[in-house]
């Protein structure tokens, strides 16, 4: 498997991007890993990185995303923070993957029986993790369908809670980003949501919530032939 270079990465367009993700977690999901070398790789992005993809995801033990989407050194930059919330810190991270670094999509990645939202669901208040909290409370109280049990020993009140965070987030990333909502625009990156079934190793892309402007594609997907990177 070849260390992106920014040559690689100026052939990957936003689509080529997202579908180098969902192989990726196949080959997660089918444990058949891509053989890297990973000292080789350490040595070849000293100089610097030309990742494809930010992920913004959970700080939970299980959603490592470089596991999940079977990615190497220097291959994505991976945002991970409780409850998979966006701040003013992470969104000028993002934009300076984007802007600065060159990636092509940016993924909000939820995950099924998330503790966070499980904390949102029951009004925990703890310290500092009291106003973490209170950024998903918006989705909590979004979610109108359970009328009874609306806490935590719900497990169904809960993943609909996390799935519209996950929307809500890729929203709020547009909405609070006028450099990204811009390149989201012009086609330069794409947005998507999604959410990583920790039972099963998969990852659900909510194509409701992807967003990739192809100009002068006429909605055609781009070849993938045009890069690779094995």
């Amino acid at each position: 498997m070849k260390t992106l270079t920014k040559e690689l990465q100026d052939l990957i367009t936003p689509r080529i991007a997202l579908d180098l993700l969902k192989e990726g977690n196949k080959r997660f999901v089918n444990n058949l890993k891509i053989n890297r070398n990973l000292l080789q790789q350490v040595n070849e992005t000293s100089d610097g990185q030309h990742p494809f993809a930010v992920i913004l995801s959970c700080i939970d033990s299980r959603t490592s995303a470089e596991l999940i989407f079977d990615q190497g050194l220097g291959d994505i930059f991976s945002v991970r923070i409780a409850g998979n919330i966006i701040n003013e810190d992470i969104l000028g991270s993002m934009e300076f993957a984007c802007k600065v670094a060159g990636a092509k999509i940016i993924v909000v990645l939820g995950h099924t029986k998330c503790g966070a939202v499980k904390g949102a669901c029951d009004h925990v208040e703890m310290g500092n993790l009291t106003a973490l909290l209170a950024k998903l409370q918006p989705a909590v109280y979004q979610e109108k369908t359970e009328t009874a049990n609306r806490n935590s020993d719900n497990g169904g009140f809960v993943e609909k809670v996390a799935v519209i965070n996950v929307r809500r987030t890729v929203h709020a990333i547009m909405e609070r980003s006028p450099i990204l909502k811009e390149m989201i625009q012009n086609g330069e990156i794409g947005i998507v949501g999604g959410m990583y079934e920790v039972g099963s190793g998969t990852v659900d892309f909510y194509e409701d919530t992807l967003i990739i402007n192809e100009p002068g594609k006429a909605g055609a997907p781009p070849s993938r032939t045009a890069v690779r990177t094995d």
